[in-house]
């Protein structure tokens, strides 16, 4: 399996991708907004873009669509539920279908609310695993859940879901925002250290070339992976009072979103 992450430069620091067969050239595009860049790249190395795949129903992700498809033909894939919220699906996905690209590419999709409530990951079935998650994990970070969404929701997509991946698993989100979800992690866990060396390191990258993580990282550098951290409860005692000494998990992680909102 060929990945190519597309860094688009825009605004909203999205992330496109490529996931390519390399046997037959064949190719899915995610979220590919930047179509021009996705639409190029795939010229440049001889791939054929056949299948779109959206992680949801948001423009910044699904703008693209239009053009790519009429470049290609490519055939349209999102979750079910979004049928209505995004034209033109030609499958509409559930939990545990799996998407072939190519003859030796094959990937499953999750479903995993929160961030909105059609919304999908997609982990591939390759020796060392590949999440590609949209807006559902970010690196150090979470999705919010303004438009569409609901913590809750989000906070059991991660407990029951995301964690229980393997640790070797990589992550490949929908924007960078590395930097500032790192600043996060420091502001609410000022004393995590592996945060602190990797936020000197990244400060600067250049996001076409942008690191890639692995769930493991992300346990140590993620606050919202970081539940039962007693600095991260502690300093959110202080903020809220109320959670008491010893507060749950489904807790933490909604006054985490709750102050991430504002932060």
């Amino acid at each position: 399996m060929i990945v190519e992450q597309v860094w688009t430069g825009n605004a909203y620091r999205n992330f496109n991708y490529l996931i390519v067969c390399p046997d037959t050239g064949e190719a899915l595009a995610i979220d590919p907004l930047d179509h021009e860049k996705c639409l190029g790249a795939a010229k440049d190395k001889g791939w054929n873009i056949t299948q779109v795949l959206n992680t949801h129903e948001h423009h910044d992700h699904t703008g693209g669509n239009a053009a790519v498809i009429k470049a290609t033909g490519a055939k349209l894939l999102a979750h079910a539920g979004a049928q209505g919220s995004i034209p033109g699906i030609d499958r509409g996905l559930a939990a545990g279908d799996v998407i072939s690209v190519g003859n030796t590419v094959e990937l499953e999709c999750l479903d995993t609310p929160g961030h909105t409530m059609s919304h999908i990951c997609i982990l591939s079935h390759t020796d060392q695993p590949a999440l590609f998650c949209g807006d559902t994990l970010f690196n150090a970070g979470a999705g919010n859940c303004h438009n569409g969404g609901h913590p809750e929701e989000l906070f059991d997509t991660f407990a029951s879901q995301l964690a229980k991946l393997g640790d070797d698993t990589l992550i490949y989100p929908g924007h960078d925002y590395l930097s500032n979800n790192l600043e996060f992690t420091l502001d609410r866990e000022p004393d995590n250290e592996r945060a602190k060396t990797l936020l000197g390191d990244v400060a600067s990258q250049d996001p076409a070339d942008a690191m890639v993580t692995t769930l493991g990282l992300e346990k140590e550098i993620n606050t919202f992976f970081r539940l039962h951290s007693p600095s991260v409860i502690q300093a959110l005692r202080e903020v809220f009072p109320d959670i008491g000494d010893a507060p749950d998990s489904k807790t933490v992680f909604l006054k985490l979103r709750q102050l991430r909102n504002d932060w």
